[in-house]
């Protein structure tokens, strides 16, 4: 009984590409990360398996042997207009991506692709089209931690004397991510997944820059280093953490 619980709280994805290789990778990546799995070669297999199964997202082809996958995209839309479509191709021109777009795909992925990557936005595209359940809690007025000020609304940080820490996008967004949850232990794949989403660098090499990066910015506190490596595991903020509501 736990087990089908279980079984049935993961996303089930629909992966539809004439290359046997590409479904392969895909099937057991995706089964690694947490995800049911169902994969169809052509238009054929795919309108079968639509018909007959339930499907959370479609990872689609545009190039396949018996028809277009802009086509079964374009009638997704007018049948099961809830089930998030993410489209593939070997194809770069932006003409392609913008008809795509058009008819309703969610995302877009140029091969080739880092299989990293494309979980990452299927992630991204599942939580943009789950429903609200509960209206999303307020977004505190600032954080505190050692002698730093974060505000989210402004995007500023400032040290204890006020004075404004100059921060790129990439690193305000992956500090907060450490502010959010506090004292957790978090690897380079949450990291990138939390922080970069659908403009990710598969590269896992870009979060140990950026971290590098983050630790010139901040002075060690009295305890010592703000951030904590774990070897093998990630990093961690060492800070306590201070979430202010109400007014500055």
């Amino acid at each position: 009984m736990g087990n089908g619980t279980i079984m049935q709280s993961q996303p089930h994805i629909l992966v539809v590409d004439d290359d046997r290789e590409i479904r392969t990778l895909l099937g057991r990546y995706l089964d690694g990360q947490g995800f049911r799995v169902s994969v169809a070669a052509d238009r054929r297999e795919c309108e079968q398996k639509l018909a007959s199964g339930q499907f959370d997202l479609v990872v689609l082809d545009v190039m396949l042997p018996d028809g277009s996958g802009l086509d079964i995209c374009r009638g997704l839309r007018d049948r099961k207009p809830h089930i998030p479509v993410i489209l593939l191709t070997a194809l770069k021109e932006d003409v392609d991506r913008i008809i795509g777009l058009e008819l309703g795909a969610d995302d877009y992925l140029g091969k080739p692709f880092n299989p990293r990557e494309l979980t990452a936005r299927i992630r991204a595209v599942l939580r943009r089209a789950a429903p609200e359940e509960a209206p999303a809690p307020a977004r505190p007025r600032f954080y505190r931690f050692a002698s730093y000020r974060l505000e989210p609304d402004t995007r500023k940080v400032t040290d204890a004397q006020g004075v404004s820490v100059d921060l790129t996008g990439a690193e305000f967004d992956l500090l907060q991510v450490f502010l959010d949850r506090p004292g957790r232990l978090l690897s380079r794949d949450q990291l990138l997944d939390l922080t970069q989403g659908r403009e990710r660098d598969p590269l896992e090499r870009s979060v140990d820059v950026l971290m590098s990066r983050l630790r010139r910015k901040f002075t060690e506190t009295g305890d010592g280093p703000l951030f904590k490596t774990v070897r093998n595991g990630g990093y961690q903020l060492t800070a306590r953490v201070e979430t202010v509501e109400g007014q500055a």
